[in-house]
């Protein structure tokens, strides 16, 4: 218990920190910021009212300061780009779509590489162990666009299993919503669960030709239960710590993919807020997506002091 109090303390400095780091990237680095939206042949006055609106003539401590209390209690402002639409309703409308896209992906990148890895430790040195590290060097290549246009090309025009554009929402149809995902979330799960794997494999192998292994052995213990009771427990936590990495690059993946499958969601927005220098709502999804990336990291750790309390996640020893 002091562990998970203790981390989810380090965690509101962390997202503190990030919510800062946001802040001044884009109210010092950018310059001036109503400049930047309406562009060189703004009046004075226009540029003054801008400034006014959003509360550029404070000082930068006091800017900060209300946008994180807005930022808290989710008033976020308005789109300059969605005719004055206000942000969180945006995002709100958007975020399940990430979300779902991101546990599909997750889903599969769990369902692929455990039973892939397993199996390439049961069959070392064998053709299935060889022909599985063929195919995970292969995807590991593959980046997630890539086999995304590869997916739209074979099962989307030549198999016609979905219709490439046309997306379907969860009101419209469940059943349309997750299919047409299927294939988005396998673009991003598929060079993920090679990385996975490759690392897992590696991992419980190590833990197989450690002593208490041979102990086990010694004392009457089957190969499977040494692997599934011992050797895969202890391969784990180093596993573990590796997922919490693909959970960012899980939410970061999904920013390309919805855009190359027209998915509606926050990487898409993020993409369009970009091409039209709609910096609140930028601001808005580049701290949203940072928190989500540090509290998946924090479950991850606290995942890891479950499996095993002795381990001090975080704190050097």
């Amino acid at each position: 218990m002091y562990f998970i109090v203790r981390r989810l303390a380090v965690t509101l400095v962390t997202l503190f920190l990030v919510s800062v780091f946001s802040f001044l990237a884009f109210n010092v680095v950018r310059g001036d910021p109503a400049s930047l939206i309406l562009g060189t042949e703004a009046t004075e006055e226009q540029l003054a009212r801008l400034r006014e609106e959003m509360g550029l003539d404070r000082s930068l401590p006091a800017r900060y300061a209300a946008w994180l209390g807005n930022f808290l209690t989710g008033n976020l402002g308005n789109s300059t780009r969605f005719r004055g639409e206000p942000i969180a309703g945006l995002i709100m409308d958007r975020l399940p779509v990430t979300f779902c896209l991101a546990g599909l992906s997750l889903v599969f990148i769990l369902l692929l590489s455990f039973p892939a890895a397993l199996l390439s430790v049961k069959k070392e040195g064998g053709f299935l162990d060889r022909l599985i590290n063929i195919c995970t060097a292969i995807n590991i290549s593959f980046p997630g666009f890539f086999l995304a246009v590869v997916f739209i090309w074979i099962f989307g025009i030549l198999l016609k299993l979905f219709s490439p554009g046309a997306y379907v929402s969860y009101a419209e149809s469940p059943a349309g919503f997750f299919t047409y995902l299927l294939f988005p979330a396998l673009a991003i799960a598929i060079p993920n669960a090679a990385i996975l794997v490759k690392f897992l494999r590696a991992s419980i192998l190590q833990q197989l030709r450690l002593d208490y292994v041979r102990t086990a052995y010694s004392k009457g213990a089957s190969g499977r239960r040494v692997l599934y009771r011992h050797a895969l427990k202890n391969a784990l936590i180093p596993a573990l710590t590796l997922l919490g990495m693909i959970l960012a690059d899980v939410f970061s993946g999904s920013i390309i993919i919805e855009q190359v499958f027209t998915i509606p969601g926050i990487g898409r927005l993020l993409i369009a807020s970009i091409g039209s220098r709609d910096y609140p709502m930028i601001q808005t999804l580049v701290v949203y997506i940072a928190f989500i990336v540090v509290f998946a990291n924090t479950l991850v750790d606290i995942a890891i002091q479950i499996i095993d309390p002795r381990i001090k996640v975080g704190s050097g020893g």
